[in-house]
């Protein structure tokens, strides 16, 4: 299956949504179709205009935001009032806004994270979930990936990563970033975000994708700030807080679609989620890695949304 064809929005506005910042918010599709939030990932990626083409716009209400600090929201790269609580409060206060009582929520890597967190707080207001690349947010899950497990995949990305900390902060990678990308030496700051996001461009995909890199670098310094802000607090939520509140989305339908070869969220967090979730659907991808643009994962997040969501 194909991307659809590039369409525009017919709705944008700027959502106050206390604490100093203001959220873009747009939206496109059928103004009557099945209301479906695109909640992207990072934290501290942005949207982008193709994220609208995974949805037939004859059939569904696309409904995308930039979370706070990132893409066209203000003020840009900014960590305070920013946590995972409050984009929970904003993804509430945008569907308020839009007269939304019920909502399709799509959410990949980051993404999918919200997307549960938000739907363990508001079960109500949820339809289905589909959610791909998953990310858990437990101490493990970010060690693996700035710490010890994705550097022996690709250790020739990961020198680069490190290249410039000393040998004495090596236990603690995560600080090590965290300490240089939100200092007040602007070009250091700069250069340790550049790293920071093509560290992770470089792993998201199984066969090497200059398209996918490209996206990471380009939103460079809302990404590193805002990772390693999250990241370093243990994305403000509890250990396994996921897992833990599983049972009270027990009844919503969740469509999982997960890269067999995912090194940035390896497979085992998905497996894991679907062994606690008994109304979730697990769609192992057997040729991809992390990236929504991977073939096989395109194609099934298109499958989902045109064939198997049906609320007729």
């Amino acid at each position: 299956m194909n991307l659809f064809n590039p369409i525009k929005p017919y709705l944008e506005f700027f959502l106050d949504v206390g604490d100093g910042h203001s959220l873009y918010v747009e939206v496109s599709g059928n103004k009557d179709g099945i209301p479906v939030l695109f909640l992207h990932g990072g934290p501290g990626a942005g949207s982008s205009e193709v994220y609208r083409r995974f949805f037939n716009p004859k059939k569904y209400k696309i409904i995308i935001f930039d979370q706070r600090g990132c893409g066209k929201s203000k003020p840009f790269g900014v960590c305070e009032n920013n946590s995972s609580e409050k984009l929970i409060d904003d993804i509430k206060k945008i569907l308020h806004h839009l007269n939304i009582q019920e909502v399709v929520i799509y959410g990949g890597s980051w993404g999918s994270t919200l997307a549960l967190l938000y739907s363990e707080k508001y079960p109500e207001s949820v339809k289905t979930l589909v959610l791909r690349g998953i990310f858990l947010c437990r101490k493990s899950d970010i060690q693996w990936f700035y710490q010890k497990g994705a550097d022996s995949i690709f250790p020739d990305y990961w020198r680069d990563f490190i290249k410039d900390i000393p040998d004495s902060e090596m236990n603690d990678i995560l600080t090590a970033f965290y300490n240089r990308i939100h200092s007040q030496n602007t070009p250091i700051s700069k250069q340790f975000c550049k790293q920071w996001s093509i560290w992770e461009g470089n792993c998201s995909s199984l066969k090497p994708n200059a398209e996918v890199v490209d996206q990471f670098d380009k939103c460079a310094i809302s990404l590193a700030k805002i990772e390693t802000h999250f990241f370093k607090n243990n994305c403000f939520i509890e250990e396994n807080q996921i897992i833990k509140n599983i049972d009270k989305i027990k009844h919503i339908k969740c469509y999982i679609v997960h890269g067999r070869y995912d090194i940035v969220c390896p497979f085992n967090q998905a497996y894991d989620l679907h062994c606690h979730y008994d109304n979730s659907e697990l769609n192992i991808i057997k040729d991809a890695g992390h990236s929504l643009l991977e073939p096989g994962i395109t194609r099934r997040i298109l499958e989902i949304f045109e064939e198997s969501l049906n609320f007729d």
